[in-house]
């Protein structure tokens, strides 16, 4: 995984953008990989836990130690973040303490109709990172719509293959996807450091 390459913005609310993140096997796995399929509810957010009863919640695809033999190389990824270095070196860029956190990783697969509402990470979330897999040449305008305090689009961040960009929750941080055309999928990885339990912590030394 490749932090070599990454840009800080201050507006709306500081993020950090990422070009050349993952091999290409890496992506290929993103890309191609199987996701549940089945009735989804699209009522603006990602489990559909608005008015959707959450059935869109039980479709998602997170990487757990259950499943991760079908996923080697989002393994090395997740193995990668669990790295105290890495983890230091994340906590530095974010001013924020990840040492006792645990990563989560989710392979999402969005199809026609899918759009989230903006909104506010939730506290536990100490870092969102999302990076694109576009193997479908979807638009650019597919990335994350980036608000400010009046609901306002004013940044789009692209959907660019092996591209990306992660920030931490604040007061300010509203963001999103308006409905927008999807031609057959928008594939990418969420990955977040988490303050809760997962099947992935942080390699503490001490």
């Amino acid at each position: 995984m490749n932090f070599n390459q990454i840009i800080e913005h201050t507006y709306p609310f500081q993020h950090w953008e990422m070009i050349d993140c993952l091999d290409k096997n890496t992506l290929d796995e993103i890309s191609f990989s199987s996701i549940l399929d089945g009735e989804r509810a699209y009522d603006g957010t990602r489990a559909a836990d608005h008015s959707g009863d959450g059935k869109d919640g039980k479709l998602r695809l997170f990487i757990t130690k259950d499943n991760c033999k079908h996923f080697p190389y989002l393994t090395k990824v997740i193995n990668t973040l669990q790295e105290f270095a890495t983890s230091q070196k994340i906590s530095k860029i974010l001013n924020k303490d990840l040492s006792s956190s645990f990563v989560r990783l989710e392979i999402i697969g969005d199809k026609k109709g899918f759009w989230l509402k903006p909104h506010k990470d939730i506290i536990e979330k100490l870092m969102t990172m999302m990076i694109w897999s576009n193997p479908y040449l979807e638009s650019e305008n597919l990335g994350t719509d980036l608000y400010d305090d009046d609901f306002k689009i004013v940044k789009t961040i692209k959907y660019q293959h092996n591209s990306g960009y992660f920030f931490s929750s604040g007061k300010d941080t509203w963001h999103g996807l308006e409905l927008k055309e999807i031609k057959k999928e928008r594939r990418c990885i969420q990955i977040n450091y988490v303050s809760f339990e997962t099947d992935w912590p942080v390699n503490n030394p001490t």
